[in-house]
């Protein structure tokens, strides 16, 4: 994790009951007595999230949607945090693509760092959710808009004003290329888990979790249409689960004439890596 992560070492249990006191209940104890929330449990994850958002960030109240993805807080912030190392600026704006009904990273954005950011989907459903996401934190509300991209076929294009500058973009892909191989993922990783359900417990509707061509082709299409905006942007990103697509991205990236950087980031077994590039 990232040096600034506050969530380097196990989470303070008490002090998140104490905040948040609806998770309770769902705290249970490891063979070692230590505390711990069963992370198969899609109900326990929402609690845990809410209650790690009022604790340590002040984003009083955050709710999504049934079926939509409940993301892991301290990686969601750990890319904020690398991406502050690299802008060293005190005014910035963001511009989250694929913000989702959580809005987290928009959130988080003007609540650590108190960015300005524009959170854009191209799920009308997921905007009127991260829209209310941003209502219920009205101390955030002014740092934060959320805009529909009504046309799937552009990501900044329509939502980035041609007299607009944002300091950076950031994006969390979709992983998979259909419907089957997120299925297929989700029942391998309940396996490994031990875990009979096929329910995900960090859920994740269509939109979120696949695309037509996968994560490969989406990055192709980002940093293609990335070109148009090298003038209004200064730093593009975005997460890469797939360490196989790397090599081919940064190369379109040369290409097209900008300055490719990967860093690597690990959150407990998981690693990933975040592409940035600038014109």
């Amino acid at each position: 994790m990232h040096p600034k992560n506050i969530h380097q070492s196990s989470y303070d249990f008490d002090l998140l009951k104490k905040h948040y006191p609806p998770l309770g209940p769902f705290i249970t104890t490891t063979k070692g007595k230590l505390p711990t929330i069963d992370f198969a449990n899609p109900k326990a994850v929402f609690a845990l999230n809410k209650a790690l958002l009022l604790t340590h960030y002040k984003i009083v109240d955050w709710d999504i949607p049934e079926g939509y993805l409940c993301p892991p807080i301290p990686s969601r912030v750990d890319y904020l945090h690398h991406i502050n190392d690299v802008l060293e600026k005190k005014e910035v704006t963001g511009f989250d693509l694929g913000t989702g009904a959580n809005c987290i990273y928009t959130l988080l954005g003007a609540a650590v760092y108190g960015w300005r950011m524009l959170g854009v989907d191209s799920d009308i459903t997921a905007v009127t959710h991260a829209k209310k996401n941003v209502a219920l934190n009205p101390h955030l509300s002014d740092l934060i808009s959320v805009k529909h991209q009504n046309n799937k076929s552009f990501m900044f294009t329509g939502v980035l004003e041609s007299d607009q500058h944002v300091d950076f973009t950031m994006c969390n892909p979709p992983f998979f290329a259909s419907q089957q191989e997120a299925n297929k993922a989700n029942v391998q990783k309940n396996r490994n888990l031990n875990l009979n359900s096929t329910a995900r417990n960090f859920g994740g509707n269509a939109h979120e979790l696949w695309c037509n061509g996968g994560e490969a082709l989406f990055l192709k299409r980002m940093i293609k249409e990335s070109v148009h905006f090298k003038d209004q942007v200064g730093l593009f990103s975005s997460l890469v689960s797939n360490t196989s697509h790397l090599a081919k991205q940064q190369k379109l990236i040369k290409k097209l004439g900008a300055s490719p950087r990967v860093i690597k980031m690990t959150h407990g077994q998981k690693q990933s890596q975040l592409l940035l590039w600038q014109f």
